[in-house]
C-alpha cells in the first residue's frame, strides 16, 4: 500500500496538453517536464509554442510542441499520431485550452440583451467543445491503450457563475459537468483504468488579468480585486504555481481511487458564505 501511495514519478510518463502555451499550461508543462514527464504542448499560437520549446530545451525536457486547433478534430487526430510516432504513447491528457473574450462580456457598452450568438458561441466552443474533441481523440487512444488520465481544467464559475462572463461561466459548468459523465463512460465501456477528473481554479493573478484586479498606477486593489479578496479566506490571490502540486496528484500512478471529481483550487472561495 505504501507503494501505492508515494508512487508520484512522473518519469516517462507522456503527457500532452492542450492550450500548453497559455499563461497557466506554460508553468504546468515546465514543470512536469522538470518532474521527469515527456510533454506535447498542443497549442494555436505558433510564437507561444516556440518560446516554451526554448526553454524546455534549455531545461533538458523531452518535449514537442505542436501547432493545433483544438476545435479541428482532424488537427487533433494529426497532434496524436505525431506524439504517438515520437514517444511511443500517451498516458495523461490534460485538456487546458480555454479561455473569455470580450464578445461574449457584458458590460456599460454591451448589454447581456446585446451579446452576439457568434460570440457566445466562440467562448462556449473554445472552453467545452475544445474539452470534447481532444478528449474524443486522446480518449480513444486511451481505451485501445486500455489505460490513460484525462484530466480537465474547469473553473470556480462552474460552482458560481460570475457577473459579467456568462457563456464562459456556462462552458466551465459544461466541463464539469462532462467530466463526471466521461469519468462514468470510459470506466463502464473502456477500462477502469482511464480515470478522468478536472481541477477548478479560482482567482489567480496573472498578467492577463491583472490589469481587474490591481490599480496599474497605486497598486492597490481595484473594487472587483477587492470584492474578491474579502471572499477569500486565504485573502491572498492565487499563483498559477499553485495549481502544479494538485495537477501532479491526479495524473500520477498514486491518486488511482480519485475518478469523476473536480477540485477546487481557490483559496476557500467556494467555502465561504460571505458572512
Amino acid at each position: 500500500m505504501s507503494e501505492r501511495i508515494n508512487s508520484y514519478d512522473l518519469t516517462d510518463r507522456v503527457v500532452v496538453i492542450t492550450g500548453g502555451a497559455g499563461v497557466l499550461c506554460s508553468k504546468i508543462t515546465k514543470e512536469l517536464g522538470n518532474s521527469g514527464a515527456r510533454v506535447a504542448a498542443l497549442d494555436i499560437d505558433r510564437d507561444g509554442l516556440d518560446e516554451l520549446s526554448g526553454e524546455l530545451t534549455q531545461a533538458s525536457v523531452k518535449h514537442l510542441a505542436l501547432e493545433t486547433d483544438v476545435l479541428d478534430r482532424k488537427s487533433l487526430t494529426d497532434a496524436a499520431d505525431v506524439v504517438k510516432q515520437r514517444f511511443g504513447k500517451v498516458d495523461v491528457l490534460i485538456n487546458g485550452a480555454g479561455g473569455n473574450s470580450p464578445e461574449a462580456t457584458t458590460g456599460p457598452e454591451q448589454s447581456f440583451f446585446d451579446l452576439p450568438a457568434e460570440g457566445v458561441q466562440k467562448v462556449f466552443n473554445l472552453n467545452f467543445l475544445g474539452t470534447f474533441l481532444a478528449s474524443q481523440v486522446f480518449g480513444e487512444v486511451f481505451a485501445e491503450q486500455g489505460e490513460g488520465v484525462i484530466l480537465n481544467v474547469s473553473s470556480m464559475n462552474a460552482f458560481t457563475p460570475l457577473t459579467k462572463i456568462p457563456a464562459y461561466s456556462a462552458a466551465k459548468a459544461a466541463v464539469s459537468n462532462f467530466t463526471r459523465w466521461l469519468a462514468v463512460h470510459m470506466s463502464q465501456n473502456y477500462s477502469t483504468d482511464i480515470r478522468v477528473n478536472a481541477i477548478a481554479p479560482g482567482f489567480l493573478l496573472t498578467e492577463q488579468n491583472r490589469y481587474l484586479l490591481l490599480d496599474e498606477e497605486t497598486g492597490e486593489l481595484t473594487p472587483r480585486g477587492k470584492t474578491i479578496i474579502e471572499h477569500t479566506p486565504m485573502d491572498r490571490f492565487g499563483d498559477p504555481k499553485d495549481l502544479v502540486s494538485t495537477v501532479l496528484w491526479l495524473i500520477a500512478p498514486g491518486s488511482e481511487f480519485v475518478h469523476g471529481t473536480v477540485i477546487p483550487i481557490d483559496g476557500g472561495f467556494s467555502a465561504f458564505s460571505g458572512v
